[in-house]
């Protein structure tokens, strides 16, 4: 009797010791369990995040053509000139609204600019020009009344917009563009058109620009 008691004793404290692993494995696998939980949900984010075979399209592809020659053509600018990309960007920006808004070549505009002050939107000559395209308010009144005067010859946008308002009339009256530049100059009885013929020539060191953007256009 005394060894079955024995038995039953050591029996019962044997399966305590079991429930006792058991419990201690049970909690191990709780604590572990949501250190690995997050890794599915990684997986799902990296998913959402990048597709697979999604092929990321380059910001040059998504401009207009218009969009690109003018950054080509202001990149050429900054760099020739050394001006500040920004203002480089801005110039063109407006030369190319000037250009339109006066049917004229945003190009021949930008030559004129060169030309004149080489970009230099403060330069003022001893005979009163003023800014990127050299105005002189003085024969220009009516067209500078709208913008609050002479002073406004130093801000860019209206300095490019007057002064391509101011080439086209000529070229309206003339009817050629060589006189037309040189009546812009001051210059018409200079029988060389030495002006003239400095203006067209920096137009066609900004015509291969155009044409490597509509290059550019059709290759993409």
């Amino acid at each position: 009797m005394e060894s079955l008691l024995i038995n039953a004793t050591r029996a019962f404290e044997a399966l305590k010791s079991l429930l006792a692993l058991v419990g201690i494995a049970a909690l191990g696998a709780f604590l572990v369990l949501p250190l690995e939980a997050p890794a599915p949900a990684q997986a799902m984010a990296a998913e959402t995040a990048q597709p697979a075979g999604e092929l990321t399209v380059p910001a040059a592809v998504l401009e207009t053509p218009l969009e690109r020659e003018q950054r080509v053509v202001a990149e050429y600018i900054a760099k020739r000139y050394r001006i500040a990309d920004d203002a480089a960007g801005h110039f063109v920006a407006v030369a190319y609204r000037a250009a339109d808004l006066h049917r004229l070549d945003a190009l021949l505009i930008l030559a004129v600019m060169a030309i004149e002050s080489r970009y230099n939107p403060v330069a003022e000559s001893v005979m009163g020009a003023k800014g990127l395209m050299q105005v002189i308010a003085k024969y220009h009144p009516e067209k500078l009344s709208d913008h609050g005067g002479e002073q406004a010859l130093l801000e860019p946008e209206i300095n490019i917009l007057v002064g391509a308002q101011i080439l086209r009339e000529y070229y309206r009256r003339f009817g050629d563009l060589e006189t037309a530049l040189q009546m812009y100059a001051g210059a018409l009885d200079d029988p060389n058109s030495q002006y003239a013929t400095k203006v067209l020539a920096e137009k066609a060191r900004l015509e291969p620009l155009r044409f490597k953007a509509r290059k550019t256009e059709q290759s993409v």
